[in-house]
Order: C-alpha cells, then structure tokens, then sequence
C-alpha cells in the first residue's frame, strides 16, 4: 500500500487499481496493478458533481505527482472537476511489469485502466513530455468520451531533417544510457535541475520517492530507448499514426509553454500547431520542461475549461457584435465596417498607375546628406511584384511566417508589401530589444523564413534563430554557406521579374492573419501582437483621418513604425541617416538633409530624438533651417513629451503643428494632442477651472474611430472593476475599442484572456482619468502603482512636481515593500549628474520631499542615480522596476551600485 506523505497531496486522493491488461506485450488475462492520484471519491463523499474529468498523463522520469495542482484546484467546490492523474507502468508507484511497454503498448495499457475506472466522458486529455503522445494516443481510440486536450511540453514528430534534442541523444548513446537512466539516478536528477527557479529540496524528494533503486528505475530507462529516431524504430509506426490523427482531431485544445526547454523547444510548438491550428497558446517566459512546477498552469487550464462552451473571444465577428453589446450605457458606436475594405499596398498602386507614378516613393539618406537609394512609385510598384512572384517560387505561402530584419528604408519597404500582397504573415521585431530580447522574439514567433541584412543573419547562424535565411544582397558563396542562407532578395527579385511575373490575383481574406509586432519590452518581455490585414487597413485610415495625411504627404520617418506606414498612406516617405533601433541617433542636420531630399511636411520622430535634434542643433546650416521651415506636421509616439521640450522643437519647426499621438503596439494611435492643447490643458490645471485637470500627462482627445474609458482603481492598486467609466477625475486602467486594435497576442493565451476580460474592450495596463473637458490624463503603468498605506499613489504626476525643480533633470516614483504598505521612494537625476548611485544629498532629498508634499505626498526615501535606465527601443520610457528592486536593495542595506 503506497502511503501518501508528498507535498501538496491530498492523501485521500491516492489510491490503487488492478486492471486486466489487454497488451500484447502480456499474457492473457495478466493483472496490472495502478497507482493514481483521483480526486473522484472525495468529490463525491462532498456531494458535489464534476463537470468532466481530466485525464493527466506524466512523462518520463516524473509521476502523477507532476499534476498535484490541478488535482487540488478540481476540487474547488464551486467548479469541480475529477482529476485522474496516473502513474503509467513501470513508473511511479505503479507495478514494475519486467516487460519493455513500447508507444503503442502504453497507450493500450491506459486504455485498460479507463476502462476500468469506467470513464465515458465528459473527458479532457493532459500530458506533459512522453505523456503528451500517450495522451493524444489515447484520445484518438476514444473519440465518443474526448471533449477537449491540454499539453504542455511535448512532441509528436521528429522532423527528418533536424536531429533529436542533444540531451536525449546523450541519453540514448549506448555508452551512457544503461548507466545515466537505471543504474544511477543521473537522468532524474538532471530533469529535475531544469526548473526554474530551482526545485525546492521536499519537491525533489518527492520526485525521487517511487525511483529509489535501480529495478525501480528499468522504465526511466526503456521509456528513453522508446523514443524513435527514425522510420526503423519499432515505435515509429505508433508515433507517426498519432502525429497524422491529430489533424482530425478537433475538439478545443490548449498548449501550455516552457519555451526553456533543452528537449521540447519552439520547433516542436510549432509543429503542434500546425496540427492543431484552432489551439489556444501560451508560452510562460522563463519557464522550462518542467512548465508545471515553474509556473501556475492550474489556473489557466481551469478559466479555459470555464471558456469552453462561451463564444469564441478571437472570432472578428465576435468582437464586432461584443465591442457594440458593451460599451458605456451613454453611447453607441457603429458595428466595424465590412465593406471597403482596402488592403494595405492600395494606394502605393493607385500612386504607380496615376499621374505621380514617376515620383519619388521611397528613399534612403546617407550620411553625406544625400539620397543614396530612391525607388518611384512605378519602380517600388514593379519591385513588390517582381520579389513576390520570387518568394512564391521559393515558397513563400499564404501564412508563411516571414521574420524582416532589415533597417527601415527601401529593401523593408519592398520586402514587407510582397509578403503581405503574398498572405505571409510578416513578423517585426527591432534591434532595439537587444540580442537577448530580439532572440527570445524571433525564437517564439518561429518563422518559417528570414530575411536579413548580414549582421541579422549572423546572429541568427550564432543564436540558432529559426527560419529558412534569405540576404538582402548577394553574398559569397562561401558566406552564404556559412550563415546557412539559401537565396538573396535580388536574387528573388531577379527570378521573379525573369518570369514575367504579373500582380498576384489571389483573393485576400482581411480577417487572415497579416503582422506579428513586437511590443518594447519595456514592461516585461517583448509580446507579439498579432494584427489581421483589415486590422492593419484600419490603423492607416486612424492615421490619414486623424492628422489629415493624404497621398501626396512627404513625410520623414525617424520611428520605425511609421516608417512602414508611409507607402500605405501614399505618403512620399524618406529615412534620414540615423540608427533607427536607436532614436537618440537622429541628428538636426540629418533631418534637415531628409526633409530637404522630399520637400518634407511631416516628420515621424521619438521624443529621444527631439531631444537630440535640440543638441544638435548648431550645426544646422541655412539651408538646413529652410527645409525644416517646410515641415507643417510634427509626430513624436513612443513616450509622453514635456510641454517644454515640444516647445523647444517648435522654435527648430516654425510652421509645423506638433502632435504627441497616444498609444502602443496594441493600437496605435488612441489620441491625440497638440502642443497649443498641452499647454491650455497645464493652464487649466494650473488654475483649477477645469475638474480633473491635472496629475498626469495630458494626451487629449480619442482619434478617430476609437473610444476610451477607465475602470476604477480599487485600494489594493487593482483595476478589478466591470464598469468602464469616463467620469472626470475617476484614475483607472485606460481601456480602448477600436477597429485598429490588435487581433491578439501571438501565442499568449494567457495575457490575451486578461487583455480583454471586459468584451469589447482591450485593457492598455495604462493608467489615467478623464478631465471634465473629456481629455485623458496618463499617470503611469498600472504595475508601478504605489499602493502606501491609506494610499493609491500613480507616478507621472508626482514625478512631474519632482520635475519642475531646476536641480532634477528626470525623477521616478517606485514602491518599496508589502503591497498596501510600501513606502514611496523618488529616485532622481539631477542637473549637473550625480557621480554615483546612492541616498541623495540631505538638501536635494529636502527639496524633493518639499515638491512632493505640494502635490500631496510623503516621501518615504530619495535616492539619486547618474543616469536613470530607461528602455532600449524608445529611450525615453523610464524602467520603473528595475529601479524598484534596486531600491530595496539599497534601503535594506545593500551595496548601491548601478540600478
């Protein structure tokens, strides 16, 4: 009898069952005994009826133990649901058969014990590694009982062309596996060290318990001798059926992620997916193999399993009908337009066959202030034909995922509109995440094809990014052997234009999926939003309603973003001399030169950029202060721009209307504002005539076509209300409803759920109020609130006080402790800069708490820091958690170093 002392089980919940095996790997008639943790007769002792069953399935070398939180949360009394997690044959604390159990054989033998249990259904597969394959082995032979499937890290295909996982091959080397699986208990161990964070010691040993000894440990080792390495392997039959069913299958499914994973990586995600393309995804950041210890996975499987049976939130019809069903009870909005759609590339082709065709579309600074690289609108029409016909040869499909690593300018240009015009899926993840953060990127969004410059494809030879590789120029055969690059684009152009390539004919669905952007990563780690072609449609129509850019417009774009927009807008659109993964690289002189190459009207900059171009700004020549006289539209996105620093530009661009757009990588733009705004608004605020004016930054009216509201802060700092308000002077989560906002988050399950748990709506994880005028506040990220004792406190407008001092230069509010108790702490950058990091001068800490008390607040500590950290992309956004936690170091004692 096996005595339940683990932790975090429940010792009713173990118990054992004989059942008759079926397997021909037995006799006739042989009796296997089972071990299983099964909430079932505790359920029923409580009276309370399951709404299902989950059958979880271990791998190798774990046991039922691995699902103990799910068993735990099926027993909520509200929702209940039978958990059944087995310990397979020769595992766990199940019976050691002495046989070798094969693929096949396993999932018969499970097959006995449902049987047994008599489950008929309602029945939701779970498995993790080996017991992933079981699992769906034994959903396809009980289709009548399966109502849905979860995996977590797992694999049903080995592609002949890529080799198995180094760690498992290590494992299967003869001189290695009899000792590294069975003789000692190297393979558990080494299993165990991939959480993370690591194991607890109680955890481990409960791991270990049913494997103490070599005879308890011959099925760890025939478990890694199952594992096919090709068609020879007398498992391979079974494993290939299961893969190929699995196609069929179509009951919902869920896949939870440790992208970590030395054995089951990205490749064997996307290959699930592929198989099961209607399945929801979330890959958990950090985590590893072992996804059930490293995260809370109960949590998500169970608000699925309540999702099931609801309408589908990712539907496009769905959200048309929930957006007009939930907004505020004051007002009504139209359903999103389903006629007239005009995907992106329409008026780059009206511009190529009218009058204009012959004009300048799209150019390319270089560093001597000239144009090095220009294309017409006929040129770049023929160019995008031509490679599109070239990457449909090279196979290039509709919903190919093709990864861009190419600067902004001519070749993006191209590249990005043959592949929307193809039905690919382009996915845009900068530079200026840094090379941990752009390999985690591309690595979760796994392309099928990559198209870079030559320092992109270097990278991705020396990180093993996925992706078919593709170069922008030619290059040696023996570098293109090197980096693994099988073509170029001129190569493709070429192939295309040789073919007599004519416009692709094929129809567009505009609810298909067309772009995967990557978010800053200034909040956490970069998350692709993934966008659908009308979604992309409808934020270039926001763009040209909201800030009247028509065909015609001749716009600099010193921001990637909009550097993508401008063809779309039939907008003349130049890139000046700049590193564009580095906005604070944009010099006055070489906007000038761009904005003199077009006769430039708009310019597209970062507010680190306008802060360059005022430092630069004595090298302007008079022609240089001519063309940006020339300019009559300014766009600074990315991050709030001070009053005083718009007011500093407009001096550089006399003429020039400058706008700061509200928004993020999950709808852009949400509002708009101009500096005369920003300044009536501080005025009003200043003087009290307007209510809620004030304590943030005033980002103005919603653009057109989109609706804001908040919902109200609670005293904990959460914004767990259900009513969307626009009440002046009400600090909430800023909340949006748009036809341009995103589709979803790529892969992220989780974080869309959260995203848009009020219907109709996308949750920003900003924070902000409405003044009596209508015009939204921004007053910081909802995951740096202060929540200080009797306190909700939000950063910017607090900081804004601490701003207005001549001796800071930059300040930043961070919470320090116990959420409800935190002490709030002003970190600051003083003029001139502090030579190091550490508790400030008792004067400027004096003034700084001065500051803080006018606005309302008590200043727990004030520390100074050369420099304050600010994130990659933008350079502007200040990391308010990284200096938290550096913050709590150096108040509890700690060495202060840099944040």
């Amino acid at each position: 009898m096996v005595v339940a002392d683990w932790p975090g089980v429940d010792p009713e919940w173990s118990r054992e069952i004989s059942a008759v095996s079926t397997s021909a790997t037995d006799e006739p008639g042989t009796v296997r005994r089972w071990h299983l943790l099964d909430n079932g007769a505790q359920l029923s002792f409580r009276g309370l009826t399951p709404a299902g069953t989950l059958l979880c399935v271990h791998g190798n070398p774990t046991w039922s133990y691995l699902w103990r939180t799910l068993l735990a949360a099926g027993s909520d009394p509200v929702h209940p649901w039978r958990v059944v997690a087995v310990d397979q044959l020769d595992m766990g604390f199940s019976e050691r058969t002495g046989t070798f159990r094969r693929l096949a054989d396993r999932i018969n033998d499970l097959g006995d014990l449902t049987n047994e249990l008599g489950l008929d259904g309602p029945v939701v597969t779970v498995g993790h590694d080996w017991g992933g394959v079981i699992s769906l082995g034994w959903a396809l032979a009980h289709p009548q009982h399966v109502t849905g499937v979860v995996l977590t890290n797992t694999a049903v295909h080995q592609p002949s062309n890529a080799g198995i996982p180094r760690a498992l091959r290590l494992a299967l080397h003869p001189a290695v596996h009899g000792w590294g699986t069975t003789t000692s208990d190297a393979f558990l161990r080494v299993t165990h060290s991939l959480a993370h964070p690591p194991l607890p010691a109680d955890i481990r040993n409960a791991y270990m318990a049913p494997y103490r000894g070599a005879r308890q440990r011959a099925g760890v080792g025939n478990f890694v001798a199952d594992i096919p390495l090709d068609a020879s392997h007398p498992s391979f039959p079974a494993l290939n059926r299961i893969a190929e069913g699995l196609r069929r299958l179509k009951v919902p499914a869920l896949m939870l992620w440790g992208p970590r994973d030395p054995i089951f990586s990205d490749r064997y995600l996307k290959d699930l997916i592929s198989r099961l393309p209607h399945a929801d995804v979330h890959r958990f950041e950090g985590a590893g193999h072992l996804v059930a210890e490293d995260r809370d996975i109960a949590a998500p499987v169970f608000q699925w399993l309540a999702g099931q049976g609801r309408t589908n939130r990712g539907d496009p019809r769905t959200r048309e009908t929930m957006t007009i069903a939930c907004q505020s009870p004051t007002e009504t909005v139209d359903p999103e337009p389903r006629t007239g759609f005009r995907p992106l590339w329409d008026l780059p082709g009206e511009q190529a066959a009218g009058s204009a065709g012959g004009d300048t579309a799209v150019a390319e600074m270089s560093p001597d202030g000239k144009v090095s690289r220009s294309l017409s609108w006929q040129q770049l029409d023929r160019a995008i034909v031509n490679l599109a016909a070239g990457l449909r040869e090279a196979g290039v499909g509709t919903g190919s995922r093709v990864s861009l690593m190419v600067p902004p300018g001519v070749d993006l240009t191209v590249a990005l509109y043959a592949c929307l015009q193809l039905g690919a899926v382009v996915v845009v993840a900068d530079a200026g995440l840094g090379t941990r953060g752009l390999s985690r990127a591309v690595k979760g969004a796994t392309p099928d094809f990559l198209i870079g410059i030559d320092k992109a494809l270097t990278a991705a030879a020396m990180l093993g990014w996925p992706g078919r590789r593709i170069s922008v120029r030619d290059l040696p055969a023996a570098r293109r052997r090197i980096l693994g690059v099988e073509t170029s684009l001129s190569a493709l152009t070429g192939r295309g234009a040789g073919h007599d390539a004519g416009r692709l004919t094929h129809t567009l669905d505009p609810t298909a999926p067309a772009a995967v952007l990557f978010t800053s990563g200034s909040t956490g780690p970069a998350k692709g939003v993934l966008y659908t072609h009308r979604q992309l449609a409808a934020m270039r129509d926001t763009v040209a309603e909201t800030f009247g850019i028509r065909s015609g417009a001749r716009l600099v774009a010193g921001f990637a973003p909009f550097a993508l927009l401008g063809p779309a807008l039939g907008a003349v659109s130049v890139t000046p001399a700049m590193d564009v993964t580095a906005p604070r690289t944009l010099t006055a002189r070489a906007l000038a030169d761009a904005a003199a190459a077009i006769d430039a009207t708009v310019v597209f900059a970062s507010p680190a950029a306008l802060r360059n171009l005022l430092a630069t700004r004595e090298a302007l020549t008079g022609a240089g202060h001519q063309a940006l006289e020339g300019v009559e539209l300014l766009l600074s996105a990315g991050a709030p721009v001070p009053e005083r620093l718009l007011a500093e530009v407009q001096q550089l661009l006399p003429r020039a209307s400058l706008h700061t757009p509200y928004g993020m990588t999950e709808v852009l733009p949400v509002t708009d504002i101009s500096l005369e705004q920003i300044q009536s608004a501080d005025a009003e605020a200043a003087a009290g005539t307007v209510a809620g004016a004030g304590n943030g930054v005033c980002v103005g009216m919603p653009v057109h076509g989109a609706r804001v509201a908040v919902v109200e802060l609670a005293a904990d700092g959460r914004a767990s209300g259900s009513h969307p308000v626009t009440d002046a002077g009400v600090t909430g989560e800023i909340l949006v409803s748009a036809a341009h906002v995103k589709e979803t988050y790529d892969r992220l399950w989780l974080t869309q759920q959260e995203s848009s748990s009020l219907p109709g709506w996308h949750r920003t994880g900003d924070v902000g109020h409405f003044d009596a005028a209508g015009r939204l506040w921004v007053e910081g990220r909802l995951p740096h609130v202060v929540t200080a004792p009797g306190a909700v406190v939000t950063p910017v407008g607090l900081e804004q006080s601490i701003e207005r001092l001549d001796c800071v230069r930059l300040a930043a509010i961070a919470g320090v402790g116990p959420a409800g108790t935190q002490a709030v702490v002003a970190i600051v950058e003083t003029v001139p800069p502090a030579r190091k990091s550490g508790p400030a001068p008792p004067q400027l800490a004096g003034r700084v708490r001065a500051a803080a008390l006018e606005a309302g607040v008590n200043i727990s500590a004030v520390l100074a820091v050369p420099a304050q950290p600010t994130d990659i992309r933008h350079n502007a956004k200040i990391d308010r958690t990284r200096l938290s936690r550096w913050a709590s170091r150096v108040l509890a004692g700690g060495r202060p170093g840099e944040p």
